[in-house]
């Protein structure tokens, strides 16, 4: 039991929701393992709302996360579907067949060497064949670090990574994982590619019973569930899956929050047409599906269209990364989702899933969209006031759901977290009588900087905002893709990069576009990563068209998707 938390249930639905969910737990089981001479205050967040706690057959206490996830044969590698800290009693059951008995075992998969290293850094496999994780503190996450000396881990490499199972270090709760062992992970057969294919999934009476045998167990143990978040690909047979889920949760959980994370991967090539063709009609009929049983959707992407015309992908100043690789997307769409989703998490005051949707939805209109620069701008000598006027009138945040640009519309309410800036720099630090450069280093506060900052920025918005001092965890395996001139706590040391007016928020609103290019690049990796967020309601146009300019600050445009 979750001991007074709100608990979330995540559905993770598709391959490329793996590599973004791998990165996702990845970042949890970091945050959960801090140094235990830590100067930030824990607690800001509560790793109960997405984790659970559990007993193996032996006794052993376990700290799983609230998962169910659902994929394709073929897509584990060297992943266990049964997971390795419990032993399936069924595996244990006598066999009471008598006869000849032929046994056909299928070659395992090698493991990757990270995985390999980081397990023998975290327990032993005994000889009854039961995993055994060193001592947990406060049966949470893994030991607190030490100062004793250790080998240096392995580190993955972008050509290692085959699927996202290679670079997961969490831990599955057996009933985590549901395979679809009718269609194919690899290869050009058996695929799962158009929208009906994945609808027709949970039709079936062994998959839905399996799901529902699932959301059950995990629903059954939970003390206050405030709903379900789903992860989950658009761009393949996965979003009538998706669909179909959605559906089902709010048939039998009526009242809860359901919001949608529709993912999609990087940039596509102009000359598979019938694949783009897929592609499209399922993310617009997976739009309207998921729409129509979520509290709230959002598309998640860094290319730079969801239409059949290509766009570069979208850039960010401080980050360099390959947006071919999942491996790079998936890490960059996991640290936004790390923090959009802060306000359902907090430990004190959480916003309730419900509530943060009932905010952002208007006139029924339930898609948003994402944005943001990561990471936020922060230089050690300037004060969040300096940083904010330093941005000037330019919006500062990037798209992420390539849904048009967002310039010159208008938005009905937002959400904004800014999270891991250091207390000291919350407010001006300007000495007594020394004239205000603006009204922001007049406030008492970093909220109240925040505050007046969005106040000034859109007046007419219906803003709430969340400041952390909790920043973004980024540890291996998160690739290297910040710039050199990051410290090792994630600020900027040479002042804001030339040209730049954009800050390391993350934005969900009712209409954006994805521009910018990257290029591959390997440079250091801080430790943290300096983020804020931003969520607003705005007409989704899937395909990049602008719409006029409202009559109206508050008036929406229809509910319409203009291809192109």
């Amino acid at each position: 039991m979750a001991g007074g938390a709100r608990e979330v249930l995540t559905l993770q639905l598709g391959h490329f929701a793996g590599f973004v969910g791998a990165h996702w737990w990845n970042q949890q089981d970091a945050a959960l393992c801090r140094p235990t001479d830590a100067k930030e205050p824990p607690g800001e967040l509560c790793p109960d709302v997405l984790y659970r706690t559990g007993r193996t057959l032996h006794g052993q206490e376990t700290y799983t996360p609230r998962l169910i996830l659902m994929d394709l044969k073929g897509s584990l590698s060297s992943l266990k579907q049964e997971g390795g800290l419990y032993r399936d009693k069924q595996l244990d059951a006598a066999i009471a067949w008598q006869g000849k008995l032929t046994t056909h075992k299928e070659e395992l998969y090698p493991k990757n060497p990270y995985l390999q290293d980081l397990l023998s850094a975290e327990g032993v496999l005994s000889s009854d064949g039961t995993w055994r994780v060193k001592s947990i503190p406060n049966g949470k996450g893994l030991p607190p670090f030490t100062n004793a000396i250790t080998p240096k881990p392995v580190m993955p490499t972008e050509g290692s990574i085959r699927v996202w199972s290679d670079f997961l270090r969490v831990h599955l709760h057996p009933r985590s994982i549901c395979m679809i062992h009718k269609y194919n992970h690899d290869g050009e057969a058996g695929r799962l590619e158009a929208f009906g294919q994945g609808e027709s999934i949970l039709k079936e009476p062994k998959y839905l019973e399996e799901l529902e045998d699932r959301l059950h167990f995990y629903v059954e143990e939970c003390d206050y569930l405030q709903g379900f978040q789903i992860l989950c690909d658009l761009h393949d047979g996965f979003s009538g899956l998706g669909a179909k889920a959605a559906e089902l949760l709010q048939d039998e959980y009526s009242g809860r929050g359901i919001i949608t994370w529709g993912l999609l991967p990087g940039p596509y090539r102009l000359g598979e047409l019938q694949k783009n063709i897929y592609r499209l009609l399922n993310t617009a009929f997976g739009l309207v599906h998921l729409s129509a049983h979520s509290s709230l959707v959002c598309p998640l992407s860094l290319g730079g269209s969801l239409g059949l015309r290509p766009e570069p992908p979208v850039s960010f100043p401080l980050l360099q990364y390959d947006a071919t690789l999942p491996f790079h997307c998936g890490a960059i769409l996991a640290t936004a989702l790390d923090t959009v989703t802060v306000p359902y998490r907090l430990r004190s005051s959480p916003v309730s899933m419900v509530h943060l949707a009932d905010m952002l939805n208007f006139s029924g209109k339930k898609v948003v969209t994402a944005g943001a620069t990561i990471p936020f701008p922060s230089v050690p000598s300037q004060s969040l006031p300096d940083t904010l006027m330093q941005l000037g009138e330019a919006t500062p945040w990037t798209p992420l759901s390539a849904c048009g640009d967002p310039s010159g519309t208008c938005c009905f309410a937002q959400s904004v977290v800014l999270r891991g800036l250091d207390r000291a720099h919350h407010t001006s630090q300007l000495a007594p009588g020394t004239p205000l450069p603006s009204p922001l280093h007049a406030c008492a506060t970093g909220e109240e900087v925040l505050a007046q900052y969005l106040q000034q920025q859109q007046p007419r918005v219906r803003s709430s905002s969340h400041l952390l001092l909790t920043p973004c965890k980024v540890v291996p395996p998160y690739p290297s893709l910040f710039s050199s001139s990051l410290s090792q706590h994630g600020s900027v040391l040479d002042g804001l990069p030339t040209g730049t007016g954009r800050s390391p928020a993350m934005m969900l609103s009712k209409s954006s576009n994805m521009h910018g290019c990257s290029k591959d690049f390997q440079g250091p990796r801080p430790e943290c990563c300096i983020l804020s967020l931003l969520l607003q309601p705005r007409t989704v146009f899937l395909l990049g068209t602008k719409p006029r300019e409202p009559a109206l600050p508050f008036s929406c445009f229809p509910h319409t998707c203009l291809f192109h």
